[in-house]
């Protein structure tokens, strides 16, 4: 490295940077604002230099010169803890070797709360934000990111689509092909376990599984519809409500990979086997669907390329580009252990 400049004891500075690499601290921070008109072998030298130093930009300085923080918000409301690990590193992988950083915002209750949201967002100085549902369906948000200018990305929208860039895929359609492949399967008495009633998924799942049923010609017995919330507990607590009722069922359709394995815990305490008495079906294809015994038959709903795919819309109008509108994302019938023609008998 030209120049062996070792910085004062202390926290490193851009001008150590600029010392230990052989150039003036101008040119350094054109290199870490990513600017034009530095060749790759004075950046390198640069960026080899901050790690020898362990210098880190500071991001409060660089906001107040460029007037931009240079932080892309994640919101998103409890959701399963697979789903949000998909979502976080989605976007991550996006921003990496980005100059920007992620700032994950988690909220209580969206519908509660949707009026506070943006007002959240404007203090923490966001540049752009990458809205999960239900955050990505709401309308007050979306107005009120509209009005404040902060620039956004939707995951899984089922509304008023070119609000703003989406990602989605077809929740109807991906449940219609679940259910008819159980259906398809030979099961008749089938149990439901719905998601959170404020996620605009939930109805849309249940109207595919209602697609699919019709089709096959089989009624669906609305007594052996359950209500969760998209997480393990919310799940097993369903289930274990559903086994414990008088009606026989030999498959459950979950409306989540979370909730699925939570079904799969009340079926072993009620001594059942899976999938040899009874059949367990989740959505989305989360990490838990694949380690889970025996391993879920689901959906798969590529999370992790929808929040890629959305932290690149927020980066596009950040820097001055015309993003995708929106990404229809397919979805994959993953089969696996959990699922099985109905028991004789």
């Amino acid at each position: 490295m030209k120049g062996q400049v070792l910085a004062e004891p202390g926290r490193a500075t851009i001008i150590d940077v600029g010392r230990a690499a052989g150039v003036s601290a101008k040119t350094v921070s054109r290199v870490f604002n990513g600017e034009r008109y530095v060749s790759e072998g004075v950046a390198q030298r640069v960026r080899e230099a901050a790690a020898a130093l362990n210098y880190h930009p500071n991001m409060l300085a660089r906001a107040l010169v460029s007037r931009r923080s240079h932080l892309i918000g994640l919101v998103y409301e409890r959701p399963s803890p697979s789903y949000v690990v998909d979502l976080q590193e989605g976007v991550l992988a996006r921003l990496k070797d980005e100059r920007y950083r992620l700032v994950v915002i988690p909220v209580a209750s969206m519908s509660e709360r949707a009026a506070e949201v943006v007002g959240l967002l404007r203090s923490a100085a966001l540049d752009g934000v990458v809205l999960a549902p239900p955050a990505s369906d709401d309308p007050r948000i979306l107005a009120d990111l509209a009005a404040a200018g902060i620039r956004s990305a939707r995951i899984a929208p089922t509304r008023d689509i070119e609000a703003a860039p989406s990602n989605l895929i077809d929740d109807i359609s991906a449940a219609r092909e679940i259910a008819a492949y159980v259906l398809g399967l030979g099961h008749r008495d089938v149990a439901v376990i719905l998601g959170d009633p404020t996620h605009a998924a939930t109805d849309m799942r249940l109207a595919g599984y209602r697609q699919a049923f019709a089709a096959a010609g089989v009624e669906m017995a609305e007594d052996l519809i359950g209500q969760g919330a998209f997480s393990h507990e919310t799940g097993y607590a369903a289930a274990a409500a559903l086994l414990a009722g008088p009606r026989r069922f030999t498959a459950i359709l979950a409306q989540n990979d979370d909730m699925a394995v939570g079904a799969l815990l009340a079926a072993r305490e009620a001594g059942l086997r899976v999938p040899e008495d009874l059949s367990i079906i989740g959505f989305d294809d989360s990490e838990v669907s694949r380690i889970s015994w025996p391993r879920i038959t689901t959906i798969r709903q590529p999370v992790f390329d929808m929040a890629v795919a959305a932290a690149d819309m927020v980066i596009a109008q950040l820097e001055g580009r015309e993003p995708r509108r929106r990404v229809q994302h397919a979805h994959q019938l993953i089969i696996r252990e959990s699922v099985a023609p109905p028991p004789a008998g």
